[in-house]
């Protein structure tokens, strides 16, 4: 299984991992390394206290995201 997420910030201050299709769930680490093995343990958590876990993920499937480019 797949899942999209999310690292937010930098080398000096730490990252922050979220994980769009799971609300709430979130993690951090000081390297992208430990963030990201640290949402993984956060989804396997998540997952497991979901009840109905198989409707979340029919609705990230069916969620298409676009990215577009923005001047500033």
């Amino acid at each position: 299984m797949k899942i999209v997420v999310v690292l937010d910030g930098n080398e000096k201050e730490g990252y922050t991992a979220t994980c769009p299709a799971l609300p709430g769930c979130i993690s951090e680490g000081d390297t992208k390394e430990q963030a990201v093995n640290n949402i993984k343990e956060a989804i396997k958590l998540y997952l497991r206290a979901v009840t109905k876990e198989h409707l979340l993920l029919a609705k990230e499937k069916a969620r298409k995201l676009e990215t577009v480019e923005v001047a500033v």
